[in-house]
């Protein structure tokens, strides 16, 4: 055989796996670029990690940075679709156990991220924040030996708030979901982009003259209503926060209660972190052919169950599809089992996107191990000079330059009395 060509069945899983994530990297600078220091200063030497992500190509860039800084790394999936199947093959043969297969049912999910915590970790790294609700409600013995932990979600920060509000939180997370370098760019261009992507992929369907609504304007929902009319689709916004509905109006979009685009919408795409955002007498509403999918963490946006109840059939009609058939014989297309189409179907946020998100979950877990025993148990946003850091890196992996102030701009910033 041609040594530059290849057949895949002769490939193994896990050297599959291998080559995705070389590629991912490519894509990774920043991750690359703080890889290279760890190796050389080792900040986890001795530390126990246990991560709760989606085991992805991305992530495996982030477990092996985390590795080659000195950290016993153990793997598990936050989400029962997302996982990478040679990705995590691959990732075992790194040397990092890792408990996760793609379309796992919910006791084997839940048994994966117990079996994470058994690892008594020192450093939690949740995307969802099952891993630390579980630790705090079933393995309270464990947390005398936790430093502190990371969140990279909307969903999973709002989860540990409430803890903190509650009193029921017992070590720090640094909410690396709050960063300007994560959501900005992660939350606006990764799940814009990968959620169009999902969708395509399940249904093959043209956005193009189609009316796509977005459950929820937050940054991921800007980035979906972005994609989406870039496609060619009419867009509509439903929204709860005046502030969000206003910027949705003025960003070229018709903003209206979910009753009223439940009527016309073609496609709809929640993207709230929320409950039941698509209820029961939504369905009643939608049109012949209406699809439905969900972009945020969970698949509780859509109230699934009810579609159940409502529907005299069901089947399969594609790998990502579910046709429901109502009494009435409209058909509603459920994608992805309601879980996160951007990875059920699809392959997740590209990696340049992902460069920055874990360059602040790699830098965030350094700076919890540096101040270890110094943090109180409260959820604390990102420090300022490593948001800073990834952004001046990210910047310099794309030749970018910017200026810089001179001082007499930077004493006139810092005085009140000059205004001359």
């Amino acid at each position: 055989m041609n040594k530059n060509t290849y057949d895949i069945k002769d490939i193994s899983l896990a050297e599959d796996g291998r080559q995705r994530i070389e590629w991912a990297a490519r894509e990774m600078p920043v991750l690359v670029l703080i890889k290279q220091r760890f190796e050389k200063e080792k900040p986890f030497k001795g530390v126990r990690i246990s991560a709760c992500l989606h085991i992805t190509t991305e992530t495996a860039n982030l477990a092996l940075t985390l590795q080659a800084g000195g950290a016993d790394l153990m793997m598990c999936a936050s989400n029962p679709l997302s996982t990478q199947d040679t990705t995590a093959a691959a990732l075992v043969e790194y040397g990092i156990p890792t408990n996760a297969i793609k379309g796992e049912d919910d006791a084997t999910y839940y048994r994966h991220i117990k079996t994470a915590l058994d690892h008594k970790p020192h450093l939690t790294v949740d995307d969802g924040a099952d891993l630390v609700s579980i630790l705090h409600k079933e393995r309270q013995e464990l947390l005398q030996e936790i430093i502190g932990g990371t969140e990279e979600t909307t969903t999973g920060v709002i989860r540990l708030r409430s803890m903190e509000r509650d009193g029921k939180l017992k070590y720090p997370i640094v909410a690396v979901n709050d960063a300007q370098t994560k959501y900005l760019f992660d939350n606006r261009y990764g799940t814009g982009q990968s959620t169009v992507d999902g969708v395509i992929r399940a249904t093959n369907v043209l956005f193009a003259g189609k009316t796509v609504v977005i459950l929820g304007y937050g940054w991921c929902g800007h980035g979906a209503a972005m994609r989406a009319k870039g496609m060619g689709a009419q867009v509509i916004v439903t929204e709860v926060k005046p502030l969000r509905a206003l910027e949705a109006v003025m960003d070229g979009f018709k903003v209206m209660p979910m009753n009223e685009a439940a009527k016309i919408g073609d496609i709809f795409i929640t993207v709230t972190g929320d409950k039941h955002v698509i209820a029961k007498e939504h369905f009643g509403m939608m049109k012949d052919g209406a699809i439905i999918c969900n972009s945020g963490h969970f698949n509780v946006e859509i109230d699934i169950p009810s579609l159940e109840k409502l529907s005299v059939s069901k089947r399969r009609i594609r790998t990502f599809v579910d046709e429901y058939t109502l009494k009435d014989s409209r058909r509603i297309y459920l994608l992805g089992e309601g879980r996160l189409i951007n990875l059920a179907a699809a392959e997740g946020h590209p990696s340049s996107v992902m460069d920055m998100s874990f360059a602040n979950q790699a830098l965030c877990l350094e700076y919890l191990v540096k101040n270890r025993g110094k943090l109180q148990p409260k959820v604390y946003i990102v420090p300022e000079y490593i948001d800073l850091e990834v952004a001046r890196l990210k910047l310099d992996s794309m030749g970018v330059k910017i200026d810089k102030l001179t001082p007499e701009q930077e004493r006139y910033l810092n005085s009140w009395e000059e205004g001359t």
